[in-house]
């Protein structure tokens, strides 16, 4: 068996098929342990902010520093959860969520992609070096083309804000691709479910993974 990291985690923006690679890996083999998403390991706060206007809060009422300690925090209890010798899956690993925060700062702040990444990256410190196997699955290279596949497969509008955000999102994604901050980069445009799972499968360097593995 080829050797695995302590956490696989797949990234991209909102309906790009990240839980459902994570599903599709968690039944290859015994080994992954899914851990979810930061929320669910650290509940208290979120449904604090949630129980009111949650996007009032998230987009305008909460400061960059308040959202990405939370987005950390809640990271840190998820990795917190790991056992000893399996790899843990996360659904958004610790690129994205900076990466979320990031577009978050651009939008509610006024400030460039490049300035809101230095703020957000300020904020984090050391915690953004920690090791991690993180594959970023894009609906295309290019952010507009990107935006326009993941909201057509919304079923409904996005409004508000949050067409900005995603948008912006996607531009914040190709910076981080910039910077390496993923391990690879899937272009999901045109390819099958199949065809992507082959290919995280062919990154995460377990291609001989087979559903006869042992579980």
């Amino acid at each position: 068996m080829a050797q695995v990291p302590d956490f696989v985690s797949l990234n991209g923006p909102d309906n790009v098929g990240k839980t459902t690679h994570l599903v599709r890996l968690a039944g290859r083999w015994a080994g992954f342990q899914p851990l979810g998403s930061v929320h669910e390991h650290d509940p208290e706060p979120w449904a604090r902010v949630a129980a009111g206007d949650y996007a009032r809060w998230w987009f305008e009422t909460s400061t960059t520093v308040e959202l990405t300690e939370m987005l950390l925090a809640g990271h840190a209890k998820r990795a917190a959860a790991r056992e000893a010798g399996r790899t843990g899956l996360l659904d958004r690993g610790l690129p994205m969520l900076l990466a979320v925060a990031t577009a978050t700062c651009v939008v509610k702040d006024g400030l460039t992609v490049g300035e809101a990444f230095t703020t957000v990256m300020g904020i984090a410190g050391s915690r953004a070096t920690v090791p991690e196997t993180a594959f970023l699955l894009l609906p295309s290279l290019d952010a507009e083309r990107g935006y326009a596949i993941t909201s057509a497969r919304e079923g409904r509008p996005w409004t508000g804000v949050y067409p900005a955000y995603q948008k912006t999102l996607h531009a914040v994604l190709l910076h981080q691709v910039d910077h390496g901050a993923y391990t690879a980069v899937v272009d999901c445009e045109g390819l099958s479910l199949d065809d992507v799972h082959a290919d995280v499968l062919g990154h995460v360097g377990l291609p001989r993974l087979t559903d006869g593995s042992p579980r």
